[in-house]
C-alpha cells in the first residue's frame, strides 16, 4: 500500500490518501488541491513534488 500525506508538501494540512498504486495517489492528491487548497491550474512540478513524497505505507513514520 502506497501512502500520501499531504502535509508533507502544505505544511499544517492533515489530509491523506493510501491506494495501490501511485496514479491514484496523484489522481486523489490533485482532486484535494484543487478542493481544498484552491490550486486552479496543477503544474508539473507540483506532480512531481506528489511522486517524491509517495511512500511505502510500511516506511512512512509513525505519527
Amino acid at each position: 500500500m502506497r501512502l500520501f500525506e499531504c502535509g508533507s508538501l502544505v505544511p499544517g494540512c492533515d489530509w491523506h490518501t493510501r491506494a495501490e498504486n501511485d496514479a491514484e495517489i496523484v489522481r486523489r492528491a490533485v482532486e484535494h488541491m484543487r478542493n481544498t487548497h484552491g490550486e486552479t491550474v496543477i503544474r508539473e512540478n507540483m506532480i512531481e513534488n506528489i511522486k517524491a513524497r509517495i511512500a511505502n505505507e510500511s516506511e512512512a513514520p509513525a505519527h
